[in-house]
């Protein structure tokens, strides 16, 4: 992977994902067990978020850091020159004469693409618009696998905003490299998933109630219904609250189900669900600071695929 751009989950096969799975698990087990690694000293990260972020932000910048490498970090339109009208390919060929790998969000879909096509430097897409967001798909994978054990055979519910949400485009794209995977779409008519992000789904029930598909998930993957992709407040304040998912109806549910959220959250799960073991979502969001390592240590050459390294 070395020298590779990370923009969509298409590029990915089934082998390579098992690659970048077992290469996360290594690096989250060395970090557990030495707090940092020299991995990446000399090696500069430029992350540019053109959009609000702290998860994806805060994990990318947080993984160069433990893997010893350094970053320039910026946020906001306002930040370069851009606010005076500078192309976003001018933006990136000069950034990359200063780091060795660019991190972008964008609001634009597509941005990430014409980012990489301008840069001599491997770019990672970390959210573009309504389109992809690759490295969260993988945190998610890295997550289902890590706790379940297993992909296949799962029966996984998402559950929101289906239209917009581009962490369950880019988490279908992924998951279509298995088989035997029942999955339970749930969301208002309004915000259904298009079409073509089932492309490769072999089996999926388009559901219009949480309480439905209780029972039988295994993964609960819960979104928020987003505000911003929305042009009419009165749309959003009427299906803001459509699903939201507590306590007492977890009741349900099958006792090793896992639940997770790409966050932030708003108000589709109640506080009271945290202390349940089963939500899993606090953790996913330590499992994207392992699998951003790996993959900044691939594009990076620091690490290989199938190799086995020892730090």
């Amino acid at each position: 992977m070395l020298n590779q751009d990370i923009i969509s989950i298409d590029q990915f096969d089934r082998e390579t994902l098992e690659g970048i799975f077992e290469v996360s698990l290594f690096l989250e087990k060395e970090i557990k067990g030495r707090g940092s690694l020299d991995l990446l000293k000399g090696k500069v990260m430029a992350s540019l978020f053109f959009e609000p972020s702290t998860r994806t932000r805060f994990s990318f910048e947080s993984a160069m850091e433990k893997l010893g490498g350094n970053l320039v970090s910026a946020t906001g339109v306002n930040f370069s020159s851009m606010a005076k009208g500078e192309t976003l390919e001018d933006t990136i060929k000069t950034i990359e004469r200063y780091a060795d790998v660019i991190v972008i969000r964008h609001p634009e879909m597509g941005s990430a693409r014409i980012a990489a096509d301008s840069s001599n430097i491997p770019v990672l897409n970390a959210g573009d618009g309504p389109g992809e967001h690759p490295t969260q798909a993988l945190l998610d994978f890295y997550t289902i696998k890590k706790e379940m054990g297993k992909v296949e055979g799962l029966n996984i519910a998402m559950i929101g905003d289906l239209k917009h949400g581009r962490t369950i485009h880019s988490l279908l794209k992924l998951l279509s490299h298995y088989e035997n995977i029942n999955y339970y779409l749930v969301s208002p008519e309004e915000l259904k998933i298009p079409s073509e992000y089932l492309k490769g789904i072999k089996s999926y029930k388009e559901i219009k109630t949480l309480v439905e598909v209780l029972p039988d998930a295994d993964v609960l993957y819960m979104t928020r219904i987003q505000k911003e992709r929305f042009a009419s407040l009165k749309e959003y304040e009427k299906l803001k609250d459509c699903f939201v998912l507590n306590k007492k109806m977890l009741e349900s549910a099958k006792k090793d189900m896992i639940i997770m959220h790409p966050l932030p959250r708003v108000s589709e799960i109640a506080v009271d669900v945290d202390e349940d073991p089963r939500a899993k979502y606090f953790g996913q969001v330590e499992n994207g600071l392992y699998v951003r390592m790996a993959l900044l240590a691939l594009v990076l050459g620091k690490l290989k695929l199938k190799e086995k390294v020892v730090i």
